[in-house]
């Protein structure tokens, strides 16, 4: 990570909607990132001279279940094992504090399935199926 510097801490707000933007992620609003990121159950971001350049996080209830969230890199930065250092320090954490047994769980898009199976993340089908839903105001 020649320059690069994680810090264990999520991003600012404006941080964290930039970076998903440019990380092809879906928008967020203000207000879900003011709301969501102090409820962080862990975090990093990635800083290249001081700014911000990539992020991930860990949301859950402490106890039995966790998932892994916006990961998230600018394009420029990728291909530097920034990815896979976002990973390991967030494995790290859950390694060293979630309780045995705890679920862990995450979404992968396209190709970002074979950085997660270094880490030991596996699909659950046939057994179970991912399923998500976005809230809407009729």
């Amino acid at each position: 990570m020649d320059g690069y510097e994680l810090i264990p801490t999520t991003p600012d707000v404006d941080d964290y909607l930039r970076l998903r933007i440019a990380a092809g992620l879906s928008a967020k609003t203000r207000e879900q990132a003011e709301i969501g990121l102090p409820n962080s159950w862990y975090g990093v971001t990635v800083l290249l001279d001081g700014s911000a350049v990539g992020m991930g996080r860990v949301i859950g209830d402490g106890g039995t279940a966790f998932q892994i969230v916006d990961i998230a890199l600018e394009p420029a930065h990728h291909g530097k094992g920034l990815g896979k250092a976002i990973m390991a320090a967030l494995m790290a954490r859950l390694k060293a504090e979630a309780p045995e047994g705890a679920y862990v769980s995450l979404i992968a898009d396209g190709d970002a399935k074979h950085l997660y199976a270094k880490y030991g993340f596996e699909p659950v089908m046939p057994a179970s199926i991912g399923m998500a839903m976005l809230i809407g105001r009729d």
